[in-house]
């Protein structure tokens, strides 16, 4: 009832899931990873427990192919799971078996596999490895690109409903993930994926915004803010550090018209204008005092 893309990325050492269905909450059933360690894809007639019980494996040593082979042995349901695993060396292995309703298979290439079942047709996965190995960018750029290749064949019979994407590092606590994002119930969530992905990236920027400023390095904050702002039109919040950032740069005019249209679309910003202390926005006064003047 799905279908899923694991895969690593050999520049960075990230692992990473990314998977859509015609199910509630597809995230967490389907997409598994831990840093420095793999990341596991469990559908069709899912065992959840090939998840974390996979990611053991491979963290005690095994490799992608031995991981499989142990959890599908010792599975007496293994003939309808559908389960793809990458190794943090970017050893893969699949498999789907013999029970999983059609259109259902799997294809692997160098640190990737794309698998799907129920699907409206066998050209579901080929076209998502494709779109995958065609694609530049990061590893979750490229895994929601594979994804949305799936959807142009025809993707999940029933239509779609949850999608999930799962980044890790490939070094870090196990806990940690570079990306983590699901759309719960949608009727189209790989375009709401694709929205939270791009708002996801955003925030990573003025998140960095935000840790300069901490330095006292207002000025490169503020550039890190516009473009935090222009990858997230309408967003309000960004809209408002946006137009801080453009008066840390002496464009006090772009700055009020920012932070005006930010206070129009949550009028609570223009009272957070004037708790800000200095070391956090040295050029809010001057914006709060030029939208004074222009009550």
């Amino acid at each position: 009832m799905t279908y899923s893309i694991v895969a690593r990325d050999p520049a960075t050492g990230e692992l990473g899931v990314a998977v859509q269905s015609h199910w509630f909450s597809v995230g967490p059933l389907v997409p598994w990873a831990m840093p420095g360690v793999g990341a596991i894809a469990t559908q069709a007639n899912i065992e959840v427990r090939y998840g974390p019980q996979g990611l053991q494996l491979l963290k005690q040593g095994l490799d992608a192919r031995t991981a499989l082979e142990q959890l599908i042995g010792a599975d007496p349901g293994a003939a309808g799971r559908q389960v793809a695993i990458v190794d943090a060396a970017g050893g893969v292995a699949a498999y789907t078996g013999g029970e999983c309703m059609p259109e259902a298979g799997d294809v692997t290439g160098a640190g990737v596999s794309c698998q799907a079942n129920i699907m409206a047709s066998t050209r579901v996965w080929p076209a998502m490895l494709a779109a995958f190995e065609a694609l530049r960018g990061s590893l979750a750029a490229r895994m929601l690109s594979a994804l949305e290749a799936a959807e142009r064949e025809g993707g999940d019979l029933r239509g779609r409903q949850s999608a999930a994407l799962l980044v890790v590092p490939g070094e870090g606590e196990e806990w940690q993930a570079t990306v983590s994002l699901r759309v719960e119930d949608h009727p189209e969530p790989l375009i709401e994926l694709r929205r939270l992905l791009a708002l996801h990236d955003a925030y990573v920027l003025a998140g960095e915004g935000d840790a300069l400023v901490n330095e006292g390095r207002h000025d490169e904050a503020a550039l890190l803010y516009e473009q935090a702002s222009t990858k997230a039109p309408g967003n309000h919040e960004l809209l408002f550090w946006a137009g801080l950032g453009a008066a840390q740069g002496g464009d006090l005019d772009t700055a009020v018209a920012r932070v005006k249209e930010a206070i129009a679309l949550q009028p609570a910003w223009k009272q957070l204008l004037g708790r800000l202390p200095p070391e956090v926005a040295p050029s809010a006064p001057a914006v709060l005092e030029r939208l004074r003047a222009m009550e």
